[in-house]
């Protein structure tokens, strides 16, 4: 298993502390300023419908005829519209705030055709989650990133974001290494490449011949003697390569999501929504280092055997340093934290069957 480390420095203890403390930030953010919304002017979006057969509990979410409700405490077969009120009313259901239906499309909804068979089964096998579950843990990752939920268009991803780690690559944002990360993962991506395409003595150099580009290993960085122009154009090309994508995903797993999982069992915690939890945090400030990076976070969350507890205190941890100048630039940080957090306090912790409610935790604007 591969894990990132970080990269240590005096300007840690400066307001560039995440910046060089992080492992693989990878937020390669190219939409700088979105259009922003008068405050108080959008309607919130509806959460999936009320069920009459399935049981809510304590803040659990969801619509009924345009309103958002939430639960009280445990409820089955009280529907919100009859049985609702103000908070402490004795109500199963709190009344909330009107709500638009979450615009979903075909493809929203068809998760697994996200992922190549292959890619499914690697995932579903080493981390006991399925295509919908990944599409969305995904989709949670891909908003604070590049805006956006469609996370598939950034497999050809490339560019020099001139933060001193070389390029930084596809979707969970690989880097060829320079003073800032002295451990990179892109030597690793490429390696990968040349061994999923077939190589049987896979090489770095074998992955960047095959895609047309010229690099030599320094120590552990890539040095790329191409122009930008020519090798973000190599990499853009590899779009829609299935081996590239094979490659991604399996370097992915190595680097950030096999640790991600093994934190979460040793804990007893196998929830979708604590593994893609633990996935975001070590992709966006490194696996393992100093106290910005998913192991010191972990080191301060407590001891609980409680999921919900131990979850809340490491989300509550991570917002005291989520927001930097250059990566998580305020808010977007505390907003990425609260994507999760909100999920959890809803009681969607499988992230299944929650189209709306993952739209509705990614409705907000980047800075």
């Amino acid at each position: 298993m591969r894990v990132k480390k970080l990269k240590f420095s005096l300007m840690c203890a400066t307001t560039y502390a995440l910046l060089c403390a992080s492992g693989n930030v990878s937020a390669h953010i190219t939409k700088a300023n979105a259009d922003a919304r008068p405050s108080g002017s959008a309607i919130e979006i509806c959460n999936s419908p009320w069920s009459a057969t399935h049981i809510y509990t304590n803040g659990n979410v969801v619509s009924v005829d345009g309103r958002n409700y939430t639960a009280a405490y445990w409820t089955q077969g009280n529907a919100p519209s009859t049985s609702s009120g103000e908070a402490n009313s004795g109500q199963p259901w709190i009344s909330g705030a009107a709500c638009k239906p979450a615009s979903l499309t075909a493809q929203t909804r068809d998760h697994d055709s996200n992922f190549s068979p292959a890619t499914l089964k690697f995932l579903t096998s080493h981390t006991g989650l399925d295509g919908e579950q990944w599409d969305n843990i995904m989709k949670l990752i891909n908003k604070p990133e590049q805006d956006s939920l469609d996370w598939t268009k950034y497999y050809g991803y490339c560019e020099n974001i001139h933060d001193d780690r070389g390029y930084t690559i596809g979707i969970f944002g690989a880097t060829t290494g320079g003073p800032n990360d002295d451990g990179p993962d892109g030597p690793a991506l490429f390696k990968e490449y040349d061994a999923v395409s077939g190589a049987s003595n896979p090489s770095v150099e074998g992955g960047l011949s095959r895609i047309g580009v010229h690099g030599r290993m320094s120590g552990s960085i890539l040095k790329i003697s191409d122009s930008a122009k020519v090798f973000c154009g190599k990499i853009n090309g590899l779009q829609s390569d299935a081996s590239w994508r094979e490659a991604m995903w399996r370097t992915f797993y190595d680097v950030y999501i096999s640790y991600s999982v093994q934190q979460a069992q040793q804990r007893g915690f196998d929830s979708a929504l604590t593994i893609g939890s633990f996935v975001d945090t070590a992709l966006n400030q490194g696996a393992t280092g100093d106290s910005g990076s998913l192991e010191g976070l972990l080191s301060r969350s407590g001891d609980s055997s409680d999921e919900k507890t131990f979850m809340t205190t490491f989300y509550a941890q991570r917002t005291k340093i989520v927001d930097t100048h250059d990566y998580n630039q305020p808010p977007n940080g505390k907003h990425r934290v609260k994507e999760w957090s909100t999920l959890m306090n809803e009681g969607i912790t499988d992230l299944k069957n929650c189209d709306a409610e993952i739209v509705k935790v990614t409705d907000w604007t980047m800075h």
